[in-house]
């Protein structure tokens, strides 16, 4: 075992970060002795056949696209790969790749001019093993959008007719017999027939791939596309298809003129064709990553038209079609639940799956009912599933917000194992799907994070800023923490050119550090500049509250921060649009409105309470309080208790003596209690001659047990203001400012009294600004709410004059 320690700082990372790294080597024949002998065996070998080395350089790595259809799939046991005609199971596992063995040196180490010692290489050769090895790490970590989602297609032979298949077994043609079609036709160019030019389409189609590029750009290949469009009405529907296909085989640029006039051709004829014909096309041109909007118009209303017609494997190809267009036709939409229902148990598993990325990339709607249908099968197999088709259901189900917890709960049995062989991608949806549900399960976000770091160089902007919100938004710092957050800081800073094109996800990884307390400088000072802020607003995001949450807690918890910073014009913008929205949708919560209400009995009314947002950047209501160190309450909120009041809420009694002080000014025999006992609400002098307060009301709103006998007495007893109130400023008590919170379950992860990132940065950045958080829990207080008027003060009582809080805040 190797073990190696590196300490790196960031430039001006918040909170210093370590990276530990140990390397275990323990693969096969992986001992130190082992690989000694191995190289010495190894240096005999070229001994006796001496080789020049060839080193191959890998290519920067970035947007690249490469094509692997294992990348999820290899990820189950070889022991539950059965064909999928004997159950329902994915196909994609048909395709994984296994590891090959090693190549003899000979092979290896091709010959050349210049001859190397021994130890040359060997240390050659191991150089350009590990290159290979890289190269392969690669292929298996890039997603291919393209090809991956086509894995179902596999799976029946039906699916044979209804799309392109690339992999039919044909003679191939020789680069001579293919400029010998070319020549012909030339030659011949005013004498092709349609059967004739659809025929050297046909023959081209067996080129293979190294040759087409060059076949493409020849003169003689624009001569055959041009005689395929004077003839493009002529050719019979089959010969028409058949050109199609020779154009995705030979890869020609989806702008070609040919296309144009396919495109047009096909519209033309769609009614005259069948349905598989129809899904075949339509196929063809996603091979060809062409636009087809016409096209697919007509095809829907096709479909639509003979909706109950439709075969399983055509509705599969169908949602994979509208899947690929980004489309959602409404008329048709309505019609898929049905047809998911009426298939769903004859689905093969990577048939389910693509259903599912079908209707997530178009943004189709589906009912709780369906979605919880689809959840139930996949919870029961999900051991026979491919990782690919397992990942595409959850997509579905995270944009449902569907909260199917025996799906959830499988999945953390089933899913960290797979995790290292799973690629980058795939991991960064998994770990997405538990925070959008606010599910958190330590087994699954562990071994997502325990995989990640070697991994890292592999992440887009996006991937890296989808982790970062992940385990910000669940508050979850894995036990590799500074591995794991100096890995991914690391890749945002690789990719900030990236940035300027995606602001969003610069913004989506930052507030995922903030969370959980970590302020990358650099990143904020770029994210702050004005230029970046001008680029947010061409995001098609709304990225303002994002950036009104990063600026304000840069403020509060940074504070030697001196980069850039939000202009004030955007604070007060920001600020207006949460408190207008707060006053719409949040204060107005019963259970908000229910313990507003309350306190400002207990206490003495409205200046003793404000329900207002402490902090509008973090988009949560307050109900703050102040109490002296004693336990007195100390009234506060003047202005809203003005503004609201009026003289009918204040039910003053206007008797003799009240108009002659108002008009003459008060008495001088008359003392301040006197005064405001003659101002008392009415019947309020019958209630306090019934209940006199007593001696024990003040030692319970300073902490003691709740004395009071009944409902009654409880709210009647407002408090001692009057004695605080009269008090000059610099003689108040030292002040308790209460920052009540009262939660609900979106505050906290799904079936947990763990709280959500956003609420524990809101609660850590309130006690920084000297307030003390008291909490009324959901699960406390929302039963509550059904109970009586006594026992919901009593509660209330008991969580604000707690005396542990009191005594601490003293």
């Amino acid at each position: 075992m190797a073990t190696v320690l590196m300490c790196r700082r960031f430039p001006r990372l918040s909170r210093v970060t370590t990276l530990v790294t140990t390397a275990t080597h323990e693969a096969k024949g992986g001992s130190s002795k082992m690989k000694q002998q191995e190289e010495e065996s190894l240096g005999k070998a070229d001994a006796r056949d001496d080789r020049a080395a060839t080193i191959q350089l890998l290519n920067p790595l970035d947007y690249r696209v490469l094509y692997n259809p294992a990348a999820y799939a290899k990820s189950r046991p070889v022991s539950q790969q059965q064909p999928a005609s004997s159950s329902g199971q994915a196909l994609g596992d048909d395709f994984a790749t296994s590891s090959q063995a090693l190549p003899p040196i000979r092979n290896a180490l091709p010959g050349a001019k210049a001859k190397l010692h021994p130890k040359q290489t060997v240390s050659a050769y191991f150089s350009k093993l590990q290159t290979k090895k890289e190269a392969e790490k690669e292929k298996e970590e890039m997603h291919n959008s393209k090809e991956d989602p086509r894995l179902f297609q596999k799976g029946r032979p039906e699916y044979r007719l209804l799309s392109y298949y690339r992999f039919d077994p044909a003679e191939p043609l020789s680069l001579e017999e293919g400029d010998s079609v070319l020549r012909s036709v030339a030659t011949h160019k005013d004498s092709q027939s349609p059967g004739a030019v659809a025929s050297s389409f046909r023959k081209l189609n067996r080129l293979p791939v190294g040759q087409h590029v060059a076949l493409v750009t020849k003169a003689q290949f624009d001569t055959l596309c041009g005689c395929a469009m004077e003839n493009i009405r002529s050719f019979s529907t089959s010969d028409l298809i058949d050109v199609l296909k020779a154009c995705v085989w030979l890869a020609v640029p989806p702008s070609h003129p040919l296309l144009n006039a396919c495109d047009s051709e096909f519209c033309r004829r769609v009614w005259d064709m069948d349905l598989d014909q129809l899904l075949l096309v339509a196929d063809c041109w996603r091979c060809l990553e062409r636009s087809v909007p016409s096209y697919l118009s007509i095809l829907f209303s096709y479909a639509n038209m003979h909706w109950k017609d439709l075969t399983l494997p055509q509705f599969v190809q169908l949602l994979y079609i509208i899947g690929e267009g980004r489309r959602s036709p409404v008329d048709l939409m309505q019609k898929v639940e049905s047809m998911i229902l009426k298939y769903l148990d004859s689905f093969t598993l990577e048939e389910v799956g693509a259903v599912c990325l079908g209707l997530f990339k178009s943004l189709s709607g589906i009912s709780d009912h369906v979605m919880r249908r689809i959840a139930d099968r996949v919870s029961l197999q999900m051991g026979d599933m491919s990782t690919y088709a397992l990942v595409n259901v959850l997509k579905l189900l995270r944009y449902t917000r569907m909260d199917h917890l025996p799906l959830l709960k499988e999945l953390g049995k089933v899913i960290p194992s797979r995790i290292p062989t799973v690629n980058i991608q795939g991991i960064m949806h998994i770990a997405l799907t538990c925070s959008s549900l606010h599910y958190f399960d330590e087994g699954v976000m562990a071994a997502v994070a325990t995989s990640l770091p070697s991994k890292v160089t592999y992440c887009r902007s996006k991937d890296a800023a989808k982790f970062l919100w992940s385990y910000g938004c669940l508050d979850y710092e894995p036990p590799n923490e500074e591995e794991f957050y100096s890995s991914l800081i690391e890749q945002m800073h690789r990719k900030l050119h990236e940035f300027r094109k995606f602001p969003e996800h610069l913004l989506t990884g930052l507030l995922g550090l903030a969370f959980v307390k970590r302020f990358p400088e650099e990143l904020i000072d770029y994210a702050l500049r004005d230029d970046f802020v001008q680029k947010t607003r061409g995001s098609k995001y709304e990225l303002k509250k994002d950036l009104f949450t990063l600026g304000k807690s840069v403020e509060i918890e940074c504070p030697s921060y001196q980069g850039s910073r939000l202009p004030p014009q955007l604070y007060q913008e920001m600020t207006e649009m949460v408190l207008n929205f707060a006053e719409q949708e949040i204060y107005v919560r019963p259970e908000i409105v229910e313990a507003t209400s309350l306190l400002e009995s207990m206490l003495g009314g409205p200046e003793y309470v404000k329900n207002h947002m402490i902090l509008p950047h973090t988009r949560s209501s307050d109900l703050e309080v102040h109490l002296a160190v004693d336990g007195h309450p100390i009234p506060f909120n003047f202005k809203d208790c003005i503004r609201n009041k009026t003289l009918k809420d204040i039910g003053v009694s206007l008797t003799d003596d009240l108009m002659t002080q108002l008009i003459k000014g008060r008495s001088h025999s008359q003392s301040p209690l006197e005064v405001e006992k003659e101002a008392s609400t009415p019947g309020q002098d019958q209630r306090e001659a019934a209940h006199p307060p007593h001696a024990g009301h003040h030692a319970a709103l300073s902490g003691g047990a709740l004395t009071t006998p009944t409902s009654l007495e409880l709210e009647l007893q407002p408090g001692p203001k009057s004695a605080l109130s009269s008090l000059p400023w610099k003689q108040q008590p030292k002040e308790v400012k209460l920052a009540i919170q009262v939660s609900n379950k979106n505050h906290y992860c799904y079936c947990s009294k763990r709280l959500l990132g956003l609420h524990r940065l809101k609660r850590r950045q309130l006690q920084q600004l000297g307030y003390v958080v008291v909490e009324l829990p959901f699960w406390e207080w929302f039963p509550l709410l059904k109970r009586t008027r006594l026992e919901k003060l009593s509660y209330l009582h008991y969580k604000v004059f707690d005396p542990a809080l009191l005594s601490s805040a003293a």
